[in-house]
């Protein structure tokens, strides 16, 4: 019933750009705090961003920070990440992940989570 689906992912080159939503159903995503993860194979989960619930603050890891973007749109529903100068080592799977309270660099410590989508950087 509670769902997020993530979308967007594909293969671009280095320096392109690419947005990735976040949309979810069965709930209204504006009182949620979301944030975006990401994993590659052999590597550590990480957040890339997060934007707050309450005050709509944005957070960025200093590996995306300067390049990727975080928003809402609260009529759609939706969260975005616009990413953009992408590198190779952005290459993963992105992930949304909901959390009812404030933003987290925990994975375990949010509600839900999308099943992800893949972005792959290469030429």
């Amino acid at each position: 019933q509670l769902q997020l689906v993530e979308s967007g992912g594909g293969l671009v080159q280095p320096g392109g750009s690419l947005r990735v939503s976040c949309a979810a159903s069965g709930f209204t995503l504006d009182s949620y705090a979301i944030g975006w993860f990401r994993q590659a194979p052999g590597k550590e989960r990480e957040r890339v961003s997060c934007i707050s619930s309450s005050d709509g603050r944005t957070f960025y890891s200093d590996s995306v920070k300067g390049r990727f973007t975080v928003s809402r749109d609260n009529a759609k529903n939706t969260v975005y990440l616009q990413m953009n100068s992408l590198k190779p080592e952005d290459t993963a799977a992105y992930y949304c992940a909901a959390h009812h309270e404030r933003c987290t660099r925990v994975w375990d410590e949010y509600d839900y989570w999308g099943q992800g989508t893949q972005v792959s950087v290469s030429s």
